[in-house]
């Protein structure tokens, strides 16, 4: 488990704009956040900013047949194989390991509409929710939104072939699919990977669940860390896909590495008050060699109440004075990509020189926690 694992590509979609320079502009110009206010008031969401489909998905029945979220992926993961100057190698493309964090995909709402007038006047809702879904939900639909087809579409527009893995989950599939990759590259189980996800915020489904749950911010945009005992996370839609590639590997191609990607930690502690601050305080002293004075946290905070509150505790007393930037401030709560999306900018940050070391923090709004460390080269 020695092999060192460098960072070569990256691709990255949000509200800020497309691949990493307009979200390093968007953080050096204090620019404020795209929400979206009206579209699905009294909640907020950060939009996906128009892409040039084409430009990543060269044919109209690929994406014909892909889901936005699909899309939105399938798009990052181009980027970052153009970053990683391995678009077009073939053979390199034939070996490469694929590992996504995706979600269910998209629904029917006229069905959803259906199910949820008709539930409350039903005599055994029980046997009423069955029969809807049995009878409404077609099984073509049911496959489009297989979480897999993130995968898959990625392998049949950018060819690649390798092995792949999706992880569902919420933010802890993305930590989880940068933990697993990284851990196999540095055991020698796999020389490259490209690893990420996506997620389409702009859908009334995923603002019901998450309202129902009582997790979504209404009102007016406040940063993550000013939400206070009310709470409540924003949904960000975006992608964000890195290139993962073994040292030896790496150079022996004449690859230039952006960053270092140094630890991986991952805990999912058992949500009580407190549980959350004493997890990510635990993974921080697992990794070890944080060096705040020198280097900058990229968090991935979200807002929600407590939780919050538990993490600037952590970082107020193990990071003091280190320069922090909160992703729920620049594009939402992405959920799946979330995490590979602050380290994305972690890894563009320290290249560019704002910092020797970077450490990128996860505490999902309902579970799972998360610590990377990104380190210059």
């Amino acid at each position: 488990m020695t092999r060192e694992v460098f960072i070569t590509g990256i691709g990255i979609v949000s509200n800020l704009g497309e691949g990493i320079e307009a979200h390093l502009a968007a953080i050096d110009a204090s620019r404020p956040a795209t929400v979206e206010a009206e579209r699905f008031k009294p909640h907020l969401v950060h939009p996906m900013v128009p892409l040039e489909w084409e430009r990543q998905i060269p044919k109209k029945s690929d994406q014909r047949q892909m889901e936005v979220w699909q899309k939105l992926g399938v798009y990052a993961a181009g980027l970052a194989l153009d970053d990683a100057g391995i678009k077009e190698d073939k053979a390199l493309l034939g070996k490469l390991h694929l590992v996504c964090a995706a979600g269910g995909g998209e629904r029917d709402y006229q069905v959803d509409g259906q199910v949820l007038t008709g539930l409350p006047e039903a005599a055994d809702p029980g046997a009423f929710l069955n029969e809807r879904l049995m009878s409404d939900l077609r099984p073509t639909l049911f496959l489009a939104q297989l979480s897999n087809l993130l995968a898959g579409n990625i392998s049949i527009v950018h060819g690649v072939t390798g092995a792949t893995r999706t992880f569902m989950g919420e933010e802890q599939a993305g930590v989880d699919a940068l933990r697993i990759a990284k851990a196999r590259i540095a055991a020698n189980q796999g020389d490259i990977f490209l690893v990420g996800g996506s997620y389409n915020a702009e859908r009334p489904d995923v603002l019901l669940v998450y309202e129902m749950a009582g997790l979504l911010w209404k009102g007016h945009f406040a940063s993550v860390w000013e939400r206070g005992e009310k709470g409540g996370f924003i949904p960000g839609s975006g992608a964000a896909f890195l290139v993962l590639e073994a040292r030896d590997h790496a150079e022996a191609r004449g690859a230039t590495a952006i960053a270092r990607l140094a630890h991986v930690g991952a805990d999912q502690a058992r949500r009580v008050p407190g549980a959350a601050g004493e997890a990510l305080d635990g993974l921080f002293e697992r990794a070890g060699g944080f060096d705040a004075a020198s280097g900058l946290v990229v968090s991935g905070a979200t807002g929600v109440a407590g939780i919050t509150a538990e993490e600037k505790a952590v970082l107020d007393r193990r990071t003091d004075g280190t320069r922090r930037i909160a992703t729920g401030d620049l594009f939402g709560n992405m959920l799946e990509p979330q995490f590979p999306a602050g380290v994305a900018l972690a890894a563009a940050l320290v290249r560019r020189g704002d910092a020797r070391q970077a450490a990128v923090t996860s505490i999902g709004h309902a579970r799972g926690e998360g610590l990377a460390l990104i380190e210059r080269i």
